[in-house]
């Protein structure tokens, strides 16, 4: 009797099969329409390709483009197969090493002929070409098993050195496969679609191209690296492209320059240069978010910003943090010999990545009771971390941050109700700051860890029930749980905000922490007289001054809120017999706290417009003789449609004083 396979599928209902039968068989056995939009499977939950067959009993769920991660990433690892092969036919001799999808595209690294130079992108048109090409011909992609030694005999005897060097490294007995689209092939995992004819030939664009060393290590070759992002189908494309083509629009560098916000030189590499009108933004912040903490029972401290190395090991950061923390000798020798200016035997020091030892620190001053918990300790707290030069990115990742940092020093009756109070924190900043979109998720425990089950599982729970009693556990909220992706020593709540072109920002955070205040000996007395260890939350709203910033750049397009604006108004002359009356509104403007600046310069009232349009400013009042007599101001309201409207300047002003106010939690 021949042996037969039972699949399950999600409906409930089974099939059987004999060995040797695919997903695909199953497609067709549902329907022709099934057959032509299945792209993969999943087969007990493992991503595979269709025509891979059963080697037993299976659940089985087919990916179609209805799934969108699941397709997006096989389409996306298909283009960068075809990338490969598009390359090494137009240029012989090209060798190939790794190409991965990633979030919004794929890559590929060369190593170029050798009687070329690198690729350039002149090149990139070419090889789209090629590319099209290729999926026209609508190639099988088969998958093989190969032998270690078999791969990396064919390597070396197809002149792909980089390829039979990685070969070389894995582990004997592993199951290796390669894919092959007619003669071309690559080593690959898989899975990927079943033909290149799957891909849609205008869903894709090769975007630009840069260097990148062999394996990660500057020590090794440079190779090219040519990205692309891929879809499903022209109109995704088109859309990412639009977006594209606004995310460089709104690049709070490119805004930064124009509206003379901030700077950054590789004198002080990391580390931003604010001018005086991004620091009236930065100060507008600090200011409303200490209105926040102080209205919700914060109190702010201040902290060393170098600590000793004992600190740090006992912390446990020393020993998992190390390389990213910039370490200096507590006592440089004063010597005029030319020996080493720092002994062997120094003790240590380091600038603090983060905040949280010194606030236990100051925590353990004096005995604590049960009755003066929660205890929350806020920090505007400047923190150091040795960022790789290649990862460094304008506001968005510097070496030199500031955190509107805090700890809750709590009882564990008290954490679910610390956690709900902060979530409805966040939730009224994120909106009084022009984030209406965005969602919750709980990173739950990692495999490398801290801690016992029991207290990972008490810690998660109660982030849980918080977020439920905040009444934002919901779908509106985007409530997701993300297995693995906690911390060594907790789990957390992420807050990731929707920006107004559609990007996602992973900002605020809430950490329920018992590894801390064990690691540094935190405790207070209970209600039974004996000492017990407080749950140690750390929390976070904006993350850090300088990446919120960016964000809110780019959120608004520069177009800040008036509030939140380094200059509200300028009163801008059409002659100059109105400089006297431009002076005066904006001395009555300042005198109300506006931030005002005038502008009599000797210049067309159209070229004063666009300069402070570029700018970014609010509000251009323009004055002339007329104006001057009657006492008013004629308004240009910067962004709108609306056409410029005369009023009297106490109607203006009183205007402007109510949304030049910032919002107040207290």
């Amino acid at each position: 009797m021949t042996e037969h396979f039972k699949i399950s599928l999600p409906d409930g209902s089974s099939r059987e099969v004999e060995p040797g039968a695919t997903p695909a068989d199953i497609a067709a056995a549902i329907g022709p329409g099934l057959a032509k939009a299945s792209l993969a499977a999943r087969v007990n939950g493992e991503l595979r390709d269709l025509n891979r067959p059963f080697e037993g009993d299976a659940d089985l769920a087919l990916v179609t483009s209805k799934d969108v991660d699941d397709a997006l990433e096989l389409a996306r690892h298909d283009y960068a197969h075809v990338l490969a092969e598009a390359v090494q036919n137009l240029f012989p001799g090209t060798q190939i090493t790794f190409g991965p999808a990633t979030d919004d595209g794929f890559y590929y690294d060369f190593a170029p002929p050798v009687d070329r130079g690198p690729f350039t992108e002149e090149d990139l048109p070419a090889i789209e070409t090629e590319m099209r090409r290729i999926i026209a011909a609508d190639k099988p992609l088969e998958r093989e098993v190969w032998t270690r030694q078999q791969l990396i005999q064919w390597f070396k005897d197809h002149g792909e050195s980089f390829k039979a060097e990685w070969a070389a490294e894995l582990p004997e007995g592993e199951e290796l496969t390669v894919y092959r689209a007619g003669d071309w092939l690559d080593m690959c995992r898989g899975p990927h679609l079943a033909s290149t004819g799957k891909l849609k030939p205008d869903a894709f664009k090769l975007t630009r191209v840069s260097g990148a060393y062999w394996r990660g290590d500057q020590k090794n070759a440079m190779l090219s690296r040519i990205y692309g992002t891929g879809w499903l189908d022209k109109k995704q494309l088109a859309d990412h492209l639009h977006r594209l083509e606004e995310a460089a629009k709104r690049d709070h560098r490119k805004l930064g320059a124009e509206m003379d916000l901030f700077h950054l030189q590789q004198e002080a590499h990391g580390s931003v240069f604010w001018h005086p009108k991004g620091y009236v933004i930065w100060r507008e912040l600090e200011a409303y978010m200490r209105r926040a903490i102080d209205g919700a029972g914060y109190r702010e401290v201040k902290t060393p910003q170098v600590m000793d190395a004992r600190q740090w090991e006992q912390s446990g950061h020393w020993g998992k943090y190390r390389e990213n923390m910039f370490v200096i000798p507590d006592e440089v020798p004063n010597t005029e010999d030319e020996g080493p200016i720092v002994s062997d035997d120094a003790d240590w020091m380091a600038l603090k990545p983060m905040n949280c030892p010194a606030h236990v620190l100051i925590f353990k001053q004096g005995i604590k009771s049960y009755r003066d918990l929660p205890m929350r300790l806020y920090e505007n707290g400047c923190c150091h971390r040795n960022e790789p030069h290649g990862a460094l990115h304008g506001l968005m990742r510097v070496r030199q941050f500031t955190q509107d940092d805090a700890h809750i020093f709590c009882r564990e009756d008290q954490i679910v109700e610390e956690v709900r109070k902060f979530c409805e924190l966040a939730d009224r900043i994120y909106r009084d700051l022009g984030f209406e979109g965005y969602s919750i998720k709980l990173a739950l425990r990692p495999e490398k860890r801290f801690g016992s089950d029991a207290d990972w599982d008490k810690a998660e729970e109660e982030l849980r029930n918080a977020v439920r009693d905040a009444g934002l556990a919901t779908a509106e909220y985007g409530w997701e749980e993300l297995p693995g992706e906690g911390a060594f020593y907790a789990p957390k709540l992420e807050w990731h905000l929707t920006d107004a072109i559609g990007r996602t920002w992973q900002v605020g955070t809430i950490q329920s922490d018992r590894v801390l205040p064990e690691r540094l000996d935190a405790s207070y007395i209970g209600e039974d007289g004996e000492r017990h260890r407080p749950v140690m939350l750390h929390r976070a709203i904006f993350g850090s001054y300088e990446r919120f910033i960016g964000m809110l750049i780019e959120h608004f397009a520069g177009r800040l809120p008036v509030w939140l604006a380094p200059v509200q108004a300028v009163v801008a002359t059409i002659v100059s017999d109105a400089d006297d009356y431009a002076r005066d509104v904006a001395n009555q403007l300042r005198a109300a706290g506006i931030r005002v600046e005038t502008d009599t310069r000797n210049e067309k009232i159209n070229y004063k417009v666009r300069e402070h349009s570029l700018a970014k400013v609010p509000y251009l009042l323009v004055v002339g003789k007329r104006e001057a007599e009657e006492g008013t101001v004629a308004i240009r309201r910067l962004g709108s449609e609306e056409r410029q409207r005369v009023v009297p300047l106490e109607t203006f002003l009183a205007e402007l004083r109510e949304e030049a106010t910032a919002p107040d939690l207290r």
